[in-house]
């Protein structure tokens, strides 16, 4: 494996720092302590080290106990380096060993960065050999259609924040900072589309700075998740064979974070603000004044991991002081509000849902909860709390069965948890059986997981549910004329029902249990059903997971590519052919068709308990502890 010298600093935040004060939770000398930590220091100053601190705390070198003990030590550090067994720096498992005989070398060499910076073909990015030619087939298909994908970009709207594939141009719908092309980067060195990531890459190094310091009015979330959170997975990625250096990334990524922290900064409260000004580095609350519940609890992955790698602790700081403040607030069995206002601090109005402006929140709690070190780390066992209480709330209040089949589905209290329940389900919240099973296993196969004795009753639960959602998740496009999926379903209970709003597909099992109204029928090429699929088939090793990402995927290639390039949203799925929308997310680059490969391929590549993905589906390490 590529390795670099240079350790990355890991992350070092506790709950304690994350207090409501402006001032940072680190003082120099902590600063100071954190770099030592990691700094080269010779086999002869280490000997020392501990010599000096055996003598100060214990003075055994004046018995002669202590004087064998110390004779023994030394023996031991002379046989390290003058013994090994292996020519190889690298055991069975591809962790690093003290080997190689007289080559001291090897001995004396700095540590390497942990986790490493992989390139597109090496380590955890080329993964084994073990895929079946089917599904190395399948994978090798989805990469041409990123292929296809970037092309109509690249053709048509180069720098432009999205393509519009049928007008043949681009658009700046996003803050005009190139969007697809940084949420599509760390795509093309996953699947080693060597070309792509220079073009990309090269794009960023040239351009990025200075649109940055130019721009006006961006959305804090979306800039962090997509812009953000693709420069710095880019970062970890990028072993420099194509496109800038690594560095230039993080660079970019700190420019772009010192103008976001405004957000954080101008806010009377801990709450941000919903939108910023680039190139004043200054914000404002979005019209109306409220902030979404999910925007502003969904961009700590990205500014933790950018405090760990640039070894300053104010983008962490900032970001996590949001969960620790929406811990003090009152919840209804730990389901909250979408609205939530950076004045007052407190959540606004009663809507609980886990579509739109509620999903990440959800979703971010076990996530950064696992990027912190999980269980090794009991400083934020506050956020797995919360997540617990959250799914034990789903689970007794938004979780029903349609009739007359009985699919499992989630749905909305507009009101709050005294008013009516809706039977409505975004096709967002099919993050949720991907989160589910992530929760339950912390990212290890159900197999292990069970072997070592890790699932709680409350997981296998967890677990089960993350399953049965998942199919009402896929029956949603198999209900479907085109077999792609509705922005939003109804489903069919006791209390609500529709006539005449079916999917087009009559020989559907469950097409009396779905409802599509006719405003909701558009498909904007969603990555949140393959999400979920990708994390189940990791999971449970289940093969249907994978021949239903392939359904969905030939229903892509078949109604929504577009001849001259690039792919397009459909206005209406229960019709074929489908009315076309002309416009293809940033996201079915950065996150569709990315899972769709990893879903197909070796699971090696991005293992999940080695990262976790953000919610635009840029992996980051998760914290060496």
């Amino acid at each position: 494996i590529g390795v670099r010298t240079n350790p990355k600093p890991i992350f070092n935040l506790t709950e304690g720092d994350l207090s409501m004060s402006k001032s940072l939770p680190y003082s120099v000398k902590d600063v100071h302590y954190d770099n030592a930590k990691f700094r080269h220091r010779s086999p002869l100053k280490v000997l020392s080290q501990s010599l000096l601190t055996l003598n100060t705390k214990r003075d055994y070198a004046s018995c002669s106990t202590g004087k064998f003990l110390i004779l023994i030590l030394i023996f031991g550090i002379a046989c390290l380096m003058l013994m090994g067994t292996n020519d190889s720096p690298l055991n069975e498992k591809g962790k690093v060993t003290f080997v190689g005989g007289f080559r001291l070398g090897r001995l004396l060499r700095k540590p390497p960065r942990l986790p490493p910076r992989l390139s597109p073909d090496d380590g955890q990015l080329k993964g084994n050999t073990t895929n079946s030619p089917k599904w190395a087939a399948r994978q090798q298909s989805v990469k041409e259609a990123f292929d296809y994908a970037w092309s109509g970009y690249r053709k048509y709207a180069m720098g432009y924040d999205e393509l519009m594939p049928i007008s043949q141009r681009g658009v700046d719908g996003l803050g005009g900072l190139g969007a697809t092309v940084v949420d599509a980067l760390d795509t093309a060195m996953i699947m080693g589309h060597g070309n792509i990531v220079s073009e990309a890459g090269s794009w960023v190094e040239a351009h990025l700075l200075e649109r940055i310091s130019q721009k006006g009015q961006v959305n804090l979330f979306e800039t962090t998740i997509r812009v953000l959170g693709g420069l710095l997975s880019a970062y970890h990625l990028s072993g420099g064979d194509h496109g800038p250096k690594p560095d230039v990334y993080l660079n970019v990524a700190k420019d772009l974070a010192d103008r976001l922290l405004s957000a954080f900064n101008s806010s009377p409260t801990a709450v941000p603000y919903s939108d910023v000004i680039l190139r004043e580095s200054t914000a404002h609350p979005a019209p109306g004044g409220m902030s979404s519940t999910a925007e502003v609890a969904s961009v700590q992955l990205e500014f933790n991991y950018l405090s760990a790698v640039s070894g300053d602790p104010k983008y962490s700081a900032e970001a996590m002081k949001v969960l620790a403040h929406i811990k003090t607030l009152p919840k209804t069995e730990g389901l909250v509000p979408i609205y939530i206002s950076p004045h007052s601090g407190e959540f606004v109005g009663e809507n609980i849902r886990l579509g739109s402006r509620g999903d990440s929140y959800y979703e971010y709690l076990i996530k950064v909860w696992l990027q912190q070190g999980g269980k090794l780390n009991g400083n934020f066992t506050y956020l797995h709390d919360m997540y617990t209480e959250a799914m034990k709330g789903v689970r007794h209040l938004l979780v029903r069965k349609s009739i007359p089949k009985g699919l499992v589905f989630v749905g909305e209290l507009p009101y709050g948890s005294k008013g009516e329940f809706s039977p409505k389900m975004d096709h967002l919240v099919c993050f949720l059986p991907g989160t589910l099973a992530l929760g339950a296993t912390k990212g290890l196969t159900k197999e292990k997981a069970l072997a070592e004795n890790l699932l709680s009753f409350e997981d296998l639960e967890n677990l089960k549910l993350a399953e049965d959602l998942a199919k009402a998740c896929f029956e949603m496009y198999e209900v479907t004329a085109t077999g792609l999926a509705p922005e939003i379903a109804y489903f069919h209970t006791e209390e609500y029902s529709e006539d005449g709003l079916e999917g087009g597909n009559k020989s559907s099992v469950y097409a009396n249990d779905i409802i599509i109204k006719h405003a909701d029928r558009h498909n904007l090429l969603r990555p949140e059903t393959v999400e979920s699929l990708f994390v189940l088939y990791r999971i449970t090793k289940d093969t249907k997971y994978r021949e239903q990402g392939w359904q969905i995927f030939e229903a892509f290639e078949k109604h929504t590519k577009v001849k001259s390039g690039g792919y397009t949203s459909l206005d209406d799925v229960t019709e074929v052919p489908p009315h076309r929308r002309d416009k293809m997310e940033t996201f079915f680059l950065g996150e569709t068709l990315k899972y769709l490969y990893l879903l197909f391929g070796d699971d090696s590549v991005i293992p999940l308990d080695k990262f976790v993905f953000n919610t635009e589906a840029h992996p980051l390490p998760i914290r060496n502890t």
